[in-house]
């Protein structure tokens, strides 16, 4: 989860990135051949799941994978160890579960939205129904085919969450009711209404890959753009003028918020963290069983966060039951205290699953824990210098070196980094200490 994390603004010198090769992002018809068989990854805008659509889930890992959910850093799930030639029998399971509304667009489906948002009471505006209108107008939309499956839409209910995820196209709700429409990890942001928010996004997506095909040079994010935020922003203006959407002008951006909600009992919401964001079918049918009990057969539902954790609304559960819930999800293995070293930890998923790995780094990261958890940082441990799965802001990186071990690397922003060797997990507070500010 990494909640401690506070996401580190982009620089405002946007980076040009020339993307040579086709977008290769997996999905759920695009499956990825890895060590452990094949992958999928199955878009869940806003980590939103039915009771339904979890069993479903639950039933394709299991009849086809390893029977565990991944969670991904996009709220997305991931199923692994998939048996050769059963992507049809997948995308059969998965479509007639409503996970796959348009399949011509299922890779571009990447949206986050503010896990409590309507549940806690702290945010300026339920953002459920721009959600859903957003992922219709994405879904309706022909251009948005050609997203990059690393294209990433952001809907904030105004406490700033998600907001500092770098999302490409972030939707923010404001206390006037209306919405601010940012572009870019510290682009531009322009005000519109509330009611015009989900469309104003996908226009302004739409509006980006005009600009790449008027460039000439592939690029997959609104951060790479060799154009100017300015520029950007324009273009954008014109083309919600076009479709009749008035901007209200320019506007600040707020700063971000600390991260995702913490594990424990929010308002009228149970959330947990999912150490390493794996999920066995064990826990993730005690989270099903506890989603259902929780509210109605209609509304019992998962939220997945971007941070690796599970929020459950549960309307229906009185104080005295909560806390039976949440401890009963404790007995299963996810983290529901808020003091918990997990949510400091991180990991890509290594050795067996990834042939580029050089280790086993959850199994090193488990061993670690109690030392990492004290770290005055974060601690993302990685298989190889690519870091997959790295999250956004200050931390301390921990990559698998070339001849065993690993070099630890404090990443923060404005800083020169610090690095020292950790030849064994166990050691890591020695390491540590060589590093310390």
């Amino acid at each position: 989860m990494l909640a401690a994390m506070a996401p580190s603004p982009s620089s405002p010198q946007a980076t040009t990135a020339a993307r040579e090769r086709g977008d290769a992002c997996p999905g759920t018809l695009r499956l990825h051949a890895a060590d452990d068989g094949a992958l999928a990854r199955v878009r869940v805008p806003g980590g939103v799941v039915s009771v339904a659509q979890a069993v479903a889930l639950a039933t394709a890992s299991r009849r086809l994978g390893d029977g565990d959910l991944h969670l991904t850093s996009r709220g997305n799930v991931q199923l692994r160890g998939l048996r050769e030639g059963c992507g049809g029998e997948l995308a059969g399971a998965l479509g007639a579960a409503g996970l796959l509304p348009a399949p011509g667009h299922e890779r571009v489906r990447n949206v986050v939205a503010s896990p409590l948002s309507g549940l806690d009471g702290r945010g300026l505006h339920d953002v459920r129904p721009w959600l859903v209108a957003l992922d219709r107008a994405l879904c309706a939309s022909a251009a948005a085919r050609e997203l990059s499956g690393r294209f990433l839409f952001a809907v904030d209910d105004g406490r700033g969450d998600v907001a500092g995820l770098g999302a490409d196209v972030t939707v923010r709700a404001t206390a006037d009711g209306g919405a601010v429409l940012c572009l870019g990890a510290s682009g531009a942001v322009l005000r519109v209404s509330g009611q015009d928010a989900p469309r104003a996004a996908v226009l302004a997506a739409e509006t980006f890959l005009a600009t790449v095909r008027a460039s000439g040079t592939p690029v997959w994010r609104v951060d790479e753009l060799a154009v100017s935020a300015d520029e950007l922003a324009g273009e954008v203006r014109s083309r919600l003028a076009e479709d009749g959407i008035e901007v209200a002008g320019a506007a600040q951006r707020e700063p971000a918020g600390a991260g995702g909600p913490a594990p424990g009992a929010h308002g009228r919401a149970l959330s947990v963290h999912v150490p390493l964001g794996r999920l066995s079918a064990a826990q993730w049918g005690e989270l099903v069983d506890v989603a259902a009990a929780a509210g109605t057969a209609a509304r019992g539902e998962l939220r997945l966060t971007p941070w690796r954790g599970v929020v459950v609304p549960a309307p229906d559960l009185d104080g005295p039951q909560a806390t039976a819930a949440l401890d009963r999800l404790a007995s299963a293995g996810l983290v529901v205290e808020p003091a918990s070293p997990w949510l400091r930890v991180g990991a890509c998923v290594g050795r067996p699953g990834c042939a580029k790995s050089r280790t086993d780094v959850r199994a090193d990261a488990t061993r670690a824990l109690a030392s990492a958890g004290r770290a005055p940082l974060p601690v993302y441990w990685s298989g190889c210098e690519r870091r997959c799965g790295r999250p956004r802001g200050d931390l301390i990186d921990a990559v698998a070196a070339p001849a065993g071990g690993y070099e630890l690397i404090t990443a923060v922003r404005g800083r020169d980094p610090r690095t020292a060797p950790l030849d064994d997990p166990s050691d890591f507070a020695t390491a540590l200490a060589a590093i310390a500010p």
